[in-house]
């Protein structure tokens, strides 16, 4: 159990998605608990590194450049190399892939704690059998069962995000040169999803709920997501005859975080964006198609799913048939 060792550099490796590494935040949360005194790092990548920065359980990020200086086998031991002169005593795998335990051990981390997925069990001083069970729950039950089989209890199941004073001057500036003066009752949508279509609602039924809320003096729709979903926000803002504001491509985490955390209502597919304005509080409306709500729902008391479920429900394929 690693609640009998005194650890005082720990080393947590996060998972490669931002809706994914939301879920985990009540796990690192879980760690921060059971160590107060230890130095908590992040291992992540650059994308979901700005999740960590705000949440208020972890003391450094320690980014993973793949792509980058990390490639390839030759960046493999090259980040092993930087994590052993770190003199990190534990390392908890929340990641399960075969690599993260490859890195740890080549790293010399005396002890490697997670799942044992992915045959990387020998690889592990503290595997933990990850069940047929527990793969059924939600992933922040998932992560929460795996340090429990390490003797850590939970802290609660909150994810937080907790931006500070500059994310308001980060969106202060973003809605200056977006036309706007910071008074507007702010819509956040989110149309697209990254896994396929038969997780995306309508753009038309986005382009109607937009008008619909616009029809409230003062309330103006942001259209948020990434480059690879400048398709699904440009067919909204086609659809719909509000005038929504598209950020398809325009921001990057750091940004869309600061305009969420300042809209009243966020609408999503199940997308990462969706998870990030639950955990940052904002009253979000999650739509579920081919994906479980049951384990990947928003966190946040704040958050609603709307999902049919119809025979075929979940049926996990990019494509509906």
């Amino acid at each position: 159990m690693l609640s009998s060792f005194e650890l005082k550099k720990i080393l947590v490796r996060s998972t490669n998605w931002i809706g994914d590494a939301v879920m985990t935040l009540p796990a690192v949360a879980a760690v921060r608990a059971a160590f107060p005194q230890a130095h908590v790092s992040i291992l992540a990548k650059p994308w979901v590194a700005e999740i960590f920065r705000i949440c208020p359980d972890a003391d450094e990020i320690v980014l993973f450049e793949s792509p980058g200086a990390h490639d390839g086998v030759a960046g493999k031991f090259r980040l092993a190399g930087e994590l052993k002169r770190r003199g990190f005593d534990a390392a908890i795998l929340l990641q399960n892939a075969i690599e993260a335990a490859i890195i740890a051990g080549l790293a010399g981390i005396p002890i490697r704690a997670g799942y044992d997925s992915d045959c990387r069990g020998v690889l592990l001083t503290h595997p933990v059998r990850r069940t047929p069970e527990v793969r059924k729950v939600h992933q922040i039950e998932y992560y929460l069962a795996m340090l429990a089989g390490l003797g850590i209890p939970p802290a609660g199941k909150e994810a937080r995000l907790k931006p500070g004073e500059e994310y308001h001057r980060i969106s202060e500036s973003l809605l200056k040169r977006l036309g706007m003066d910071g008074s507007e009752l702010l819509v956040g949508i989110a149309p697209g999803a990254a896994y396929g279509p038969a997780k995306r609602w309508p753009a038309e039924r986005f382009a109607e709920v937009a008008d619909r809320l616009s029809a409230d003096p003062g309330c103006r729709v942001l259209l948020f997501g990434s480059e690879g979903d400048r398709q699904s926000v440009e067919a909204v803002q086609k659809s719909a005859g509000c005038g929504p504001v598209s950020l398809a491509g325009k921001t990057g985490l750091r940004e869309a975080i600061a305009l969420i955390a300042r809209c009243r209502l966020f609408i999503s597919n199940d997308s990462g964006l969706m998870h990030v304005a639950g955990a940052l509080g904002v009253p979000t409306v999650a739509i579920f198609g081919s994906t479980n709500p049951a384990a990947t729902s928003p966190p946040g008391a704040r958050s609603i799913v709307i999902w049919k479920g119809v025979p075929c429900s979940p049926c996990l394929k990019q494509e509906c048939p």
